[in-house]
């Protein structure tokens, strides 16, 4: 018996494997699944195909697994599809549930964790942002946030985009001049700082607004993040028609700016969503093989954005169980919202309340609309779902003919699948970081982007040739680790290296020594004055080319080459803050935060205790002789 090591379900399962033949055809598939269906319960579960290398093929959840595993010998009921996935089948992993509720959560977990080719995708999996009200301070900050939910505080959310959060962050500080400031900065200030100056905080740091004034604007942004805007804007008309008759107009302008901030937020609303609170919009389109979902968030009936999705591995897959599919991954990281508005009835819509009701810890109703003016809001969605496919799958036609003229230009043996493109950066040889970013058909991939920290100590500092080496043989030494046989679709078509001769010739010696001889590669200089549109492409053998300033394919490369060149700075820069932020007692042996604390306390910087002279190391609290001896010998080494 092996078992599955899952976040959610941990107790009360049992895992059966049973192994295979190995021969790669229907039958052994076939032979492979009635050898485990002779094991399998009648019960709630989870299973997993597998292919002769362990590979997940695909995951799926049933009521009663011993049926549901059956269907798959039935060959004739099958679609093509699933044929040709049974008939990659060698071998299968179950796992029992107490309710089909957990066996679907459990299936989206496996989904998110193991991508399997068979099932449908979310490809979009980065998380989204939320406006964080922290609880944890006498006077609560305000913030975006991204990631696991672990401060203690009130989340709102979730936002579409970084933007929106933004400008939704930047008024609601106009509206209730809430801080925003981390605790240390808020501990060392003496003077209200700029914000308070520019009227977007109440600086309770300097004392302008006491605890209990801070608690009542903070009161005020939970009713309006909670859908009482209402309710705000009452409070603050009066309070500015209060002032307003005691000839306080500095003080009624303060409260019409807020009002405005107010109004700004309500008239930023895309979508009327008076009357809903929370819920999500959500629609599907369908063109040309490729499926686009729409959703709007609706919190506290504001309409915090929305975003377009569109799921992979949906070909010969029905449109509502691919909008199934995508409820339960998609809420997997997204908690999930009272009600659920959808533009069509999805298989076993109870199953999925009881399963998102469990994960949200509350009820979750999903309703399909028919009238009013909740059916507009879905008419909406699936308008925006429909024009955002039309932008997608033009885009996409763009694309594969750029991919099929640099196929023609680099006379590749067809349009790449996967372009890795390669920079380095740096300044003066410090804090160097080598770049790669990926594209595709679908243009780029950013969850394959990898950055490298040059470490090697035979890596000159500032010499580009050995820094690009060094990338190369690292990413081809990996890759021939993980992936030697080539089936898992990382090995790229084309390598497009940002630079010249030199850089072209280090790559081409990289991969010799690596054994690659069958992975084309170009290098992309600049033209005279390092002027765009008149790039230089250089090839082994000496051969060059460029192209005219208004070829398409000379627009498409300089993307790609202008996309790793900004992945490369970022990188850097990042490198280089946090060396900045570095304390050179850090590495001091020895040196632990307590007495590193005493040290910054008695000299006051780092670098004045980098040049004490050694009398006055032994004279600050908590140092002996012997540990003033080691700190000083350490900055001053002897020769």
């Amino acid at each position: 018996m092996t078992q599955l090591p899952t976040d959610r379900f941990n107790e009360e399962k049992s895992a059966f494997t049973v192994r295979g033949t190995d021969k790669p055809d229907l039958e052994a598939g076939v032979a492979a699944i009635r050898s485990v269906v002779k094991t399998l319960p009648a019960r709630p579960g989870v299973y997993r195909m597998l292919d002769v290398k362990g590979e997940v093929l695909y995951v799926g959840k049933a009521r009663a697994l011993r049926n549901r595993v059956t269907n798959y010998t039935q060959v004739s009921r099958l679609t093509k599809r699933l044929q040709r996935m049974v008939a990659q089948t060698r071998d299968m992993n179950i796992v029992t549930t107490n309710t089909e509720a957990e066996a679907l959560l459990l299936e989206a977990q496996l989904i998110k964790r193991y991508r399997p080719p068979y099932n449908v995708l979310l490809r979009d999996d980065k998380s989204f942002p939320f406006i964080l009200l922290r609880e944890d301070h006498p006077f609560p900050r305000v913030q975006k946030h991204r990631g696991a939910r672990r401060i203690k505080g009130q989340y709102y959310g979730p936002f579409a985009s970084a933007g929106s959060v933004t400008r939704t962050l930047n008024a609601l500080q106009k509206l209730f001049l809430l801080r925003s400031c981390s605790d240390s900065f808020f501990a060392n200030r003496s003077r209200p700082c700029l914000l308070y100056q520019i009227r977007r905080c109440s600086a309770p740091c300097a004392g302008r607004i006491d605890e209990s004034g801070y608690a009542e604007l903070v009161a005020d942004s939970k009713d309006f993040l909670g859908g009482k805007s209402i309710k705000v804007q009452t409070k603050l008309g009066g309070l500015m028609n209060e002032a307003a008759e005691a000839m306080d107009f500095e003080l009624a302008a303060v409260y019409r700016d807020r009002l405005r901030a107010l109004t700004y937020i309500q008239g930023t609303q895309t979508i009327s969503a008076e009357g809903l609170g929370d819920a999500d919009i959500l629609a599907l389109a369908c063109k040309g093989g490729t499926m686009c979902i729409q959703a709007f968030f609706i919190r506290g009936g504001n309409n915090w954005g929305h975003r377009s999705f569109f799921p992979a591995h949906t070909n010969d897959v029905p449109e509502d169980e691919v909008l199934a599919s995508f409820l339960v991954q998609f809420y997997e990281e997204v908690p999930p919202p009272r009600q659920i508005l959808l533009d069509r009835t999805v298989p076993e819509p109870d199953l999925l309340c009881e399963a998102l009701s469990e994960l949200a810890g509350r009820k979750v109703m999903i309703r399909v609309p028919q009238r009013g003016d909740h059916l507009k809001m879905i008419r909406q969605a699936a308008r925006n779902a429909e024009e955002a496919l039309e932008r997608r799958l033009a885009e996409t036609s763009t694309q594969n003919r750029n991919l099929r003229a640099l196929a023609e230009l680099f006379e590749l043996e067809g349009p790449p699948s996967r372009i890795e493109v390669y920079d380095n950066s740096h300044v003066m040889g410090t804090n160097a970081i080598g770049a790669m970013v990926v594209a595709g058909p679908e243009g780029f991939i950013k969850n394959s982007y990898r950055k490298f920290n040059i470490k090697r100590e035979d890596t000159a500092p500032g010499d580009d040739f050995a820094m690009m080496r060094e990338v190369l043989s690292r990413r081809f030494a990996r890759l021939e680790r993980e992936d030697p046989d080539r089936s898992r679709g990382d090995w790229p078509d084309l390598l497009l290296i940002d630079g010249g001769k030199g850089q072209l010739s280090a790559v081409c010696e990289t991969l010799e020594d690596a054994g690659v001889h069958d992975v084309p590669v170009v290098a992309i200089s600049k033209g005279p004055d390092r002027n765009a549109g008149r790039e230089t492409f250089h090839l082994p053998g000496g051969r060059e080319m460029s192209l005219p300033p208004n070829d398409p394919v000379l627009f498409y490369l300089q993307r790609l080459r202008d996309e790793a060149h900004r992945f490369a700075i970022g990188a850097h820069r990042q490198k280089r803050a946090k060396s900045f932020a570095a304390n050179p007692l850090d590495d001091v042996p020895g040196i632990g935060p307590s007495r590193k604390r005493a040290l910054l306390m008695h000299f006051g910087t780092a670098r004045a205790v980098k040049s004490a002279a050694l009398e006055d190391l032994e004279k600050a609290p908590g140092i002996s002789k012997a540990m003033a001896r080691g700190l000083y010998d350490y900055f001053h080494p002897r020769g």
